[in-house]
């Protein structure tokens, strides 16, 4: 599984029109889910994302993560994360979940999360999605598990 955060101001997802989450100062998360994926591997890219230190203390240090730093999550899946792009000019995806796969373990992903931390939002599945944010920093780490 394949997590690129981004410490974000604000950041929002759109389908057709409409906002479908929204979140203030957090984290934007773009989620991969790989064929070899399970609920382990969500967990542990979940705590990893609910704790990475990416956020200023006191002192100006990235060492708050973004529950202590009062930040939101907007979770939204993103298929292409997981693609092979080291040979050719067209990207493979023989590597990604199957769709029902991959939707399986993003609800259960965006499940897990919302029990354990609030605020959330999160995209749709597998829909043409609009995605604005303001990257604070610019702040970009990608998380593997």
């Amino acid at each position: 599984m394949k997590g690129l955060i981004q410490r974000v101001s604000h950041a929002r997802v759109d389908v057709a029109g409409e906002s479908v989450g929204a979140i203030d100062n957090g984290l934007l998360l773009l989620l991969g889910v790989e064929a070899k994926d399970n609920h382990e591997s969500a967990d542990k890219l979940l705590n990893k994302v609910l704790n990475y230190r990416i956020f200023s203390d006191e002192n100006g240090r990235m060492n708050l993560n973004v529950q202590q730093a009062g930040g939101g999550l907007l979770v939204v899946s993103q298929f292409t994360l997981v693609a092979e792009t080291d040979r050719g000019l067209r990207p493979s995806f023989s590597r990604g979940a199957s769709p029902q796969q991959a939707e399986a373990l993003y609800d259960y992903f965006v499940e897990r999360a919302k029990s354990q931390f609030s605020p959330l939002a999160s995209g749709v599945f597998a829909a043409d999605m609009q995605v604005s944010l303001l990257n604070d920093g610019p702040v970009t780490f990608m998380l593997e598990t």
